[in-house]
């Protein structure tokens, strides 16, 4: 396929696209969905507000010719949506797609891990935030315990699928767990990845008392296993990576809030309810979903694309002081995905 190669406002290309199938989820994380705000009567998304896995599909192909080379699949918990592997067999058939992840909690691997590798997916992130019970049980604000979680993971590679871990790592929560799970994956060779508690929405609580730097958790591990810096695979890889020495086992940080990397960001989000952001903090979308309803043609949309891409100038985390993170209204996470 061929590809326009189209830059934003400061110069940073687009190259990866994140695709939020769903705005529901079987846990309530106190980071994303508290379960305070999203409780038993909060509504979710109608399946007509979704967009369909033709709409998904058609957008893909138009950011793909603009650039996208990998796609990640995120939520809410992108399994609780129907017939998922479908969706990915779409597209995998995409000339010019190079990678397909998904991110989720792992809870539904055990079911589906098969399925979604032979309909092409590649890559899982599986998020899990502590081994101990009580922590994982009170972060995930469901009471779900570890082992549904390390199931996943076991299906997942069995079934032939890479597998990473994300930390979401949050003081007086879960800091505790930094090295037991640097230990744990360690062991079982799987790359592991700390994100700082981000303020991303306005319901998480956020405040910088409670982000753990990466600074600080790469000194904690460094010196019970030592560590040394990997370079990056591409222009915008998130993570900072390591491995630890002596062995082909890597760690990574992903640390917006105090090593922000706005400057090599190459990705572009599309909410289940088919809006189109161009950060992760943002305030505001595109409305995509109107505009392929309306009948749009092809060409259309990619000229629509083109445009909002080449006008962005978004570089929130280098801008952020305490006082702006509290008061700038953003979109939840549970809502644009990861």
């Amino acid at each position: 396929m061929e590809k326009e190669k189209i830059v934003d406002q400061l110069n940073r290309p687009l190259r990866d696209l994140r695709i939020s199938v769903t705005d529901q989820c079987n846990f309530r994380c106190s980071y994303c969905m508290p379960k305070e705000i999203f409780g038993d009567d909060y509504q979710f998304l109608q399946q007509g507000e979704l967009l369909s896995f033709s709409e998904i599909e058609a957008l893909t192909r138009s950011f793909v010719k603009l650039g996208v080379q990998k796609i990640r699949l995120t939520g809410g918990e992108p399994l609780v949506r129907k017939n998922m592997p479908e969706l990915i067999e779409r597209l995998t058939n995409i000339d010019g797609v190079e990678d397909i992840a998904l991110t989720t909690n792992g809870v539904f691997l055990p079911k589906y891990a098969k399925l979604l590798k032979e309909a092409g997916l590649q890559r899982v992130n599986v998020s899990l935030d502590s081994l101990d019970e009580d922590t994982f049980k009170a972060m995930n604000g469901r009471s779900v315990g570890v082992k549904p979680v390390l199931a996943g993971i076991e299906a997942a590679i069995d079934a032939g699928l890479y597998v990473k871990m994300n930390m979401v790592v949050q003081k007086g929560k879960n800091d505790s767990q930094i090295l037991p799970m640097a230990r744990y994956f360690k062991d079982k060779g799987i790359t592991l990845r700390f994100i700082e508690f981000m303020d991303v929405g306005t319901t998480n609580g956020w405040n910088f008392d409670q982000v753990v730097s990466k600074k600080y958790i790469h000194d904690l591990i460094h010196a019970e296993m030592p560590l040394e810096p990997v370079d990056a695979d591409y222009f915008g890889e998130v993570a900072k990576r390591y491995r630890y020495v002596g062995t082909d086992v890597e760690i990574g940080f992903i640390s917006s809030v105090t090593e922000s990397f706005c400057s090599s960001c190459t990705r572009a989000r599309i909410s289940a309810d088919g809006k189109l952001y161009t950060c992760l903090f943002a305030t505001s979308g595109h409305d995509l979903r109107k505009l392929i309803r309306s009948g749009a043609s092809e060409s259309d949309i990619d000229a629509e694309l083109q445009s909002i891409w080449q006008t962005r100038r978004d570089r929130y985390s280098d801008e952020r002081t305490e006082e702006t993170a509290k008061k700038r209204k953003k979109i939840e996470m549970s809502y644009i995905g990861g």
